[in-house]
């Protein structure tokens, strides 16, 4: 690796942020939290269970307080030079790039296609690249789409960096409302332009008359043979090399390979953490190249220079401890801008991502990050490998047993920092039989896949248990954040979606508590640091927090049925901790979101979503999690569904269905109602013990459940279903019941 001219300008810089104001106000929100439960505990014997309640509540509202200002305190700024880059390195390093899909259904293949050729035309040398995707649904029309897309992109990917296009995915170079190229172009251009249209949207039919067509009345001629009769769930390896870089050209179009995993019945095969193992193994013994990158299947590269950007990582770190992986945040193209559903996170990559970073490095999001491959295979910061390690018989018991994929992990183990020379010159074609063996179903059996190395098994949020225990071992990661952003997607779109989706986080991240390679234990008797370790807890207490979030939801409802108190008089100067608190935290985090450019209708989506999600889903994740960690059943890793489809009038609007996920809310809003009734009935009585606070936070209650409170009154999918509405109903008044009984 020799540099061109002398290193003296940095390839990365990370700045932190003077938020000195901020941290104020943070800690002025802290000191007014112990203020309250001072407040509480020493008035707590006056009153009754429910302050008794409200301070088990806020005493845990305090905790995770102290989490959040722990995890904001060292916000960065980082940046990246890759021009640096290019004027210095004259070889660089190969990556494998892997994309994962699932369900050709709820992922159509369209969207896989162009996620696939968005980084296919990345600005980096083809011949450094490869392209894997792992098909966990064996899906024939997804194969068939890649074959036609690899056709196209051997034209696609010519014209993008001939004429320097800055958006690579073609759904989202075509979509705006011009039909026709730039006026002051050139008339080559022009010309090139539109046979790039003509040829997508043909494209574009063909995969639309494939996923109409039914399965049994298709031929499958030649490589789709293979095809016939099979079954998603029981099958044998699929691994299809479908374009091949012979000539080894820098200019040219990357490999690109299609990746069944064997199926049995019998057999766990650990959803997206058992695929991307396998792509490991496959790209192992095939490419091997020293780094990694892994994608959703919606998640398309927006910034052409994304694999650029990473390396001033990589290759700039003073000290590869430095930098185990590179994440990118997760931002989303189809959001609307008021963020109806809560689900863009947003802010949290704005400041508490940011704040980790300051620390020991972002966790890993599970797509649009990158790895060093090493690190993957279990190699812990300035590990010195010894020959005995390097031994067959050692490897074996740990990697299994192929020797091709043994003599990639020990090359990849012992070479140290040359990284330029770590990649396979052989042809992909004649390592397809050996990566029929390590993507087998039983390949993994008596190794460490999963268990000390690759991706971890035993939640469904692999992702953020794997990046645990990188940090564990000592490493840490970067946080890049180029301008435009790397990687963009598509957020869920409905209610029902982005709930599943809540849920699933939620369940995978409350086992991780549980799990041999916790933070907790990381942080005990490992290598993470206590505040990396606080900021763990911040994601992985989600579930937990829904206990008190409900809690804290029925209080008031209580007060205004029993005639009891939650919160000081009106009149007392005591009442100003809690209006305080309630004001300056919800002004301060407006002014986040402000200073973010979000809008108003933003922060208010997000306060109300962020309630409703933890009523919910994560209440819903908190009880599936428990059962499982009980023994009483296994969770089901489910898949999100995407699409590129915006065009709805109604898109944003918050949609309902059966799902029993959506009683605890309904019961919410129907409980508080009620008691705003109750309250409204008692009001005239003598002796009223409740007050405009109690009346305040009902009506915030209600406020924040507003979306429930329309979906009452709608009808079709916008409407919460008939019997949604009479189990919630149901649940309140025995509710109201037992409270008037048990006062």
């Amino acid at each position: 690796m020799a540099p061109k001219t002398p290193p003296s300008l940095p390839l990365y810089e990370v700045k932190y942020r003077k938020n000195i104001i901020s941290r104020g106000i943070e800690l002025f929100i802290l000191f007014l939290l112990f203020s309250l439960l001072v407040y509480r505990f020493f008035y707590l014997k006056y009153h009754g269970f429910q302050w008794l309640l409200a301070l088990i509540c806020e005493s845990w509202f305090t905790f995770l307080w102290i989490i959040i200002v722990s995890t904001k305190w060292s916000q960065v700024e980082p940046k990246t030079y890759p021009h640096r880059l290019l004027e210095r390195i004259s070889a660089f390093p190969a990556v494998d790039m892997f994309v994962t899909t699932a369900d050709p259904v709820l992922e159509p293949p369209l969207v896989t296609v162009n996620t696939v050729l968005s980084l296919l035309a990345v600005d980096y040398p083809a011949n450094k690249l490869a392209c894997y995707v792992s098909d966990d649904g064996a899906s024939i029309v997804t194969y068939y789409s890649l074959v036609e897309a690899s056709k196209f992109a051997k034209h696609w990917v010519p014209f993008c960096k001939k004429y320097n296009i800055a958006l690579r995915a073609p759904f989202r170079y075509f979509s705006g409302n011009s039909s026709s190229p730039p006026q002051d172009s050139s008339l080559e251009f022009q010309q090139e332009w539109k046979r790039m249209k003509d040829e997508y949207k043909q494209l574009c039919e063909k995969i639309e008359e494939a996923s109409t067509q039914e399965p049994e009345a298709c031929d499958f001629p030649g490589d789709f043979a293979v095809f016939s009769s099979i079954d998603p769930k029981n099958h044998p390896s699929i691994i299809k090399v479908i374009w091949e870089n012979k000539e080894s050209v820098d200019d040219g179009v990357p490999h690109l390979v299609y990746i069944s995993r064997e199926k049995r019945p019998k057999h766990p095969h650990h959803a997206k953490a058992g695929a991307m193992n396998v792509l490991i193994r496959v790209s192992g013994v095939m490419t091997n190249a020293p780094f990694m990158l892994n994608v959703d299947c919606d998640m398309y590269a927006h910034n052409p220079q994304v694999v650029l950007h990473a390396m001033c990582y990589f290759l700039g770190a003073k000290d590869e401890k430095d930098c185990a992986f590179v994440q990118f945040p997760q931002l989303f193209y189809d959001g609307l801008k008021e963020d109806p559903y809560g689900n863009q996170l947003k802010i949290l990559h704005e400041y508490l991502g940011r704040g980790m970073s300051g620390i020991q490095g972002p966790f890993y999001q599970g797509s649009g990050c990158f790895h060093r491959r090493k690190v993957i295979y279990g190699l812990s910061p300035h590990d010195k490998i010894t020959s005995g390690e390097l031994q067959d018989e050692y490897l074996q018991k740990t990697y299994g047993k192929s020797q091709k994929l043994l003599a990639s992990v020990a090359k990849t183990l012992s070479g140290g920092s040359n990284i330029i020379e770590q990649f396979n010159s052989v042809s992909v074609s004649s390592s397809v039989e050996i990566a029929h063996q390590v993507g087998s179903s039983g390949f993994e059996f008596g190794t460490g896949w999963g268990q000390k190395f690759g991706l971890l098994y035993g939640t469904p949020t692999e992702d953020a248990l794997t990046g645990i225990h990188i940090h564990s071992r000592g490493w840490k990661s970067a946080y890049c954040l180029p301008d435009p952003p790397a990687f963009l997607g598509c957020a869920p779109s409905t209610g029902p979606t982005s709930m599943i989706q809540q849920k699933r986080w939620s369940t995978g991240l409350f086992e991780i508590l549980f799990h041999s390679k916790s933070p907790i234990i990381g942080t005990l008797f490992g290598k993470l640091q206590l505040r990396q370790c606080m900021a763990y807890l911040h994601v992985l207490l989600w579930p937990m927090r829904s206990i008190f979030e409900v809690c804290y939801a029925i209080l008031p409802a209580y007060c205004l049925i029993t005639n009891s108190s939650l919160l000081p008089k009106i009149n007392e100067s005591s009442m100003l901790i809690p209006t305080s608190i309630f004001i300056i935290y919800n002004l301060y985090g407006l002014s986040e979101y402000l200073r973010a450019n979000e809008p108003i209708e933003a922060w208010l989506n997000n306060q109300k979503m962020s309630r409703i999600n933890a009523i919910t889903a994560w209440l819903f994740g908190f009880g599936s999690a428990t059962i499982k960690l009980l023994g009483l059943s296994e969770t089901i890793f489910e898949v999100t569904k995407k699409d590129q489809d915006d065009t709805n009038s109604d898109f944003g609007r918050f949609t309902f269905d059966d799902s029993p996920i959506f009683v605890p809310g309904t019961t919410i809003l129907l409980l508080n109602l009620s008691a705003m009734f109750i309250g409204l009935l008692d009001f005239k009585k003598e002796n009223i013990e409740w007050g405009l606070g109690e009346v305040i936070c009902t009506i915030w209650v209600v406020f924040i459940f507003w979306t429930f409170l329309k979906g009452l009154l709608a009808k079709g999918k916008y409407g919460i279903p008939t019997p949604t509405i009479l189990k919630s109903g149901a649940l309140a008044l025995l509710i109201v019941h037992l409270f008037q009984i048990y006062q």
